[in-house]
């Protein structure tokens, strides 16, 4: 129950190689209800008619409930019945090919192009004064688009160590990969790896110069550790700490987009922020959470030192708490976490959100949560004051994904990056909360 750019269903991340059988990953918009793909479908026809049919004949699905049910791993089949590389990529890059102006989608078109403007010079006239001001920043996510495949083959990230320098000397990622030794020789290994080679080989577009590729790994690296710096972040921000006992952390609202295709390794990074803690868990909890390797109990004990322990519990998180947490088969969380929520986008969510924001609220837990937008947060922070919510800070994020991501079906928009901004809460307004502006550490990274 969380919100997602409307960027393309199928990404390069998570489509399967002909030799493997794992899911797709969704990019759906926010949904008025538990499960945002289907209104995140219905979205992209409002924009792009038919476009939702183009997707699910790519995936070779005849309707959403079997596109859910290969997202949840029930499915039967395997690879979507792609057999090569190459019709892997082009597939994916099928999904994008539509005329922005007038919004044809490629059965409708002239000729079956990739540009994303049909071959009448009206459409291209009219739309290149909007396009031309995104015209980079698309070319930009078109590359990641395709090296995205490298996460999933494991190439990407490349292998990081324990943090030399605390978080709160780690401004931006400037700062981050100043830190990682013999960056440019793990950069060479993975331009010369086995896995770039069938890329570029089969996706049936022009390889970009070697320094574009490199900086594509650079920004896909950075959206593969968002995630786990940005709890790092809401740990040092409250002032919680790591060495002197274990932290337990809940990811509220997590769905496909954390769990799909997850390993329990991913998040490690977290415990390289912070060497020598005593244990961190992190719980992923949402009703859209992925059948995987991190489907396990949550902890009752403390876990390993110097290491993250990630599990997953498939349900509302006020219900996960009534069911586990007060019945002492969890722990209680230090902090809350949620990526891209989304209870601004509609009624619907916010109705369904509003559980677990009075939960929060009146349990006074600690709270960092992110948005796409400055327009989300704008919206994200009026509904908390309207639910007398106390607002310790808010703004810009500096380890916000450097990705830029393509609105799928409206690329006139500007591409927007996961963990753009962020905003920390705890407690209700009328309370004297033991954690104020003063305390956090925040400054550091203004």
């Amino acid at each position: 129950m969380q919100s997602a750019p409307p960027t393309g269903a199928m990404s390069a991340s998570t489509a399967p190689p002909p030799s493997s059988g794992a899911e797709e990953k969704p990019k759906a918009g926010a949904a008025a209800g538990y499960f945002t793909d289907s209104l995140g479908f219905m979205a992209m026809d409002s924009n792009v008619p038919g476009l939702s049919s183009v997707i699910l004949q790519k995936l070779n699905m005849k309707s959403l409930e079997e596109y859910r049910s290969a997202v949840e791993g029930n499915s039967l089949a395997t690879n979507f019945g792609i057999r090569t590389y190459m019709e892997m990529f082009q597939k994916m890059e099928d999904t994008y090919k539509f005329c922005v102006q007038c919004k044809k989608i490629p059965s409708l078109l002239p000729e079956q192009r990739g540009m994303r403007r049909c071959k009448s010079s009206e459409c291209s006239r009219e739309n290149w004064p909007i396009h031309k001001k995104f015209c980079r920043k698309l070319k930009l996510a078109a590359i990641d688009r395709l090296v995205e495949w490298l996460i999933f083959t494991g190439d990407i990230p490349f292998p990081t160590a324990p943090w030399t320098k605390t978080i709160s000397n780690i401004k931006s990622w400037d700062d981050w990969f100043s830190m990682q030794e013999n960056l440019e020789v793990k950069l060479d290994q993975i331009m010369a790896g086995r896995y770039m080679g069938i890329l570029w080989s089969n996706c049936g577009k022009p390889k970009p110069e070697n320094p574009e590729i490199r900086e594509s790994i650079k920004r896909l690296t950075t959206d593969f550790f968002t995630r786990p710096v940005t709890i790092g972040f809401a740990i040092n921000a409250f002032r919680a700490d790591p060495f002197s006992a274990p932290i337990t952390v809940h990811v509220v609202g997590a769905s496909h987009i954390e769990t799909l295709n997850i390993r329990a390794t991913d998040y490690d990074e977290l415990a390289k922020m912070f060497p020598g803690n005593q244990g961190l868990e992190v719980v992923m909890v949402g009703p859209e959470v992925v059948n995987g390797p991190v489907m396990r109990p949550p902890l009752t004990a403390f876990g390993p030192r110097g290491k993250v322990y990630l599990s997953g519990y498939k349900a509302l998180y006020h219900i996960f708490w009534e069911t586990l947490v007060e019945s002492q088969r969890a722990a209680r969380p230090d902090l809350v976490v949620g990526f891209h929520p989304g209870f601004h986008a509609s009624q619907g969510l916010t109705e369904g959100w509003l559980p677990t924001l009075l939960l929060l609220r009146d349990y006074d837990i600690p709270c960092l949560f992110t948005v796409y937008s400055e327009q989300e947060l704008k919206y994200s922070l009026q509904i908390l004051a309207e639910l007398e919510t106390k607002v310790i800070g808010s703004g810009p994020f500096p380890f916000a994904s450097q990705k830029p991501e393509q609105v799928q079906s409206d690329p006139n928009k500007p591409p927007v990056s996961s963990n753009a901004y962020f905003l920390l809460f705890k407690g209700a307004t009328w309370q004297d909360a033991e954690t104020d502006m003063g305390e956090l550490d925040l400054e550091d990274h203004a």
